[in-house]
């Protein structure tokens, strides 16, 4: 693309203020535009040109490094877009050609304007239909499911698409009649003129809500939406290591569009219920462990719960209370990666409320021996 002066390519003055530069380059957009101009490869250059000029102008930082330092102010990718393509060009200045055309997406605010019939690059896409709405539900799961991931089924009720008629409606396919309001299009036009000329204005027809058809024979079974209501079962995959509050969607198992539309999502969010033994924390789970102050003092083995049943855990003699244990990969499977996380064991001396006699004074003795007695500074 030629990097001839970008004021010079808009055709204006380098004091011109933001309205200048928008205006002189709707000009120019819309002279070369490529439906205006088939086949013309130099009118497509300069449709190129002139939004490569406008895209640096426009913007203030950008204007300042250009006027600082040309050309080489802009090198690097980091100031300059670059367009190569028309459409890419309609897209990143979708909101002047929106306001100024009255269109929707920038990548078609010129079709209807210049391509009128057969010329248009644009086609008209019918509706198949009102889109479903998506519906929620909250899965509640033990510690345990979390952990290795499960598989649930549950049982809703939603709109499902109607068995009779398919989802179309109607009572059969000569039930259908183009409908008179767009001739079958599914678009209503509406044409206005503004002080860049004629445009147009185009918008789903509300009579067949953009189908082209409407139906004259409707389906018995749904009285021609195309869906009923009723109780579904449906399967849930739920993968290892999900939280609390986390969420996944099931993609077309919401409620069924009406006469034939897309089925909306069911939205499952995962409730984590309370543990009777452990505490989460991340991957990991936390058990509190409570021995004896004998076999904190001699050592020991125990038996304690897991997310996937007992096991056995050595206790080293002169353990200290509140020291954490490790159990490797015990814990929560990580969520969409290999490996798991671990059971920390809380070790915690048990210290009796009550003593008997013959307790109390086998305690006292103990209490004279010197590896007993706390060591004071």
């Amino acid at each position: 693309m030629s990097k001839r002066d970008y004021y010079e390519i808009l055709g204006v003055d380098k004091k011109a203020s933001n309205d200048e530069i928008k205006k002189a380059y709707r000009k120019l957009a819309m002279k070369y535009h490529p439906d205006r101009n088939p086949d013309d490869k130099d009118a497509e250059n300069n449709f190129k040109e002139a939004a490569e000029a406008y895209e640096v102008l426009s913007n203030e930082d950008k204007r300042r490094k250009y006027d600082q330092f040309g050309h080489s102010g802009l090198k690097g990718g980091q100031d300059f877009h670059g367009f190569n393509d028309v459409n890419d060009i309609f897209s990143h200045f979708s909101d002047i050609f929106g306001s100024a055309f009255g269109g929707g997406g920038g990548s078609s605010i010129f079709d209807d304007f210049f391509g009128g019939g057969g010329g248009s690059r644009r086609s008209a896409r019918r509706s198949t239909g009102t889109p479903g709405s998506d519906l929620k539900v909250t899965l509640k799961l033990t510690l345990e499911e979390i952990a290795s991931g499960t598989t649930k089924k549950l049982k809703i009720k939603k709109h499902n698409t109607c068995s009779t008629c398919s989802g179309s409606g109607a009572k059969d396919s000569n039930a259908f009649k183009t409908c008179t309001v767009c001739n079958g299009t599914g678009e209503v036009r509406q044409v206005s003129r503004s002080v860049f000329g004629q445009f147009v204005n185009i918008a789903p027809c509300n009579n067949c809500n953009g189908r082209g058809t409407v139906i004259s024979n409707p389906c018995s079974t749904c009285s021609g939406e195309g869906r009923v209501y009723g109780e579904s079962t449906i399967k849930i995959n739920v993968p290892a290591g999900v939280h609390d509050e986390s969420y996944m969607s099931l993609r077309g198992e919401g409620n069924a569009g009406k006469n034939g539309g897309p089925a909306g999502s069911i939205i499952v969010v995962f409730k984590e219920l309370p543990h009777e033994f452990f505490t989460r924390n991340d991957d990991n789970v936390i058990y509190e462990l409570f021995i004896s102050y004998p076999e904190a003092v001699l050592g020991t083995e125990v038996e304690v719960p897991t997310l996937s049943g007992r096991a056995k855990l050595k206790i080293e003699s002169g353990i200290q209370p509140g020291k954490y244990l490790k159990m490797r990969e015990k814990g929560i499977q990580h969520l969409n990666s290999h490996g798991a996380g671990d059971q920390l064991v809380k070790v915690n001396v048990h210290v009796p409320k009550k003593v008997n006699s013959n307790e109390k004074e086998l305690l006292k003795e103990l209490q004279k021996l010197p590896n007993i007695q706390v060591p004071n500074p």
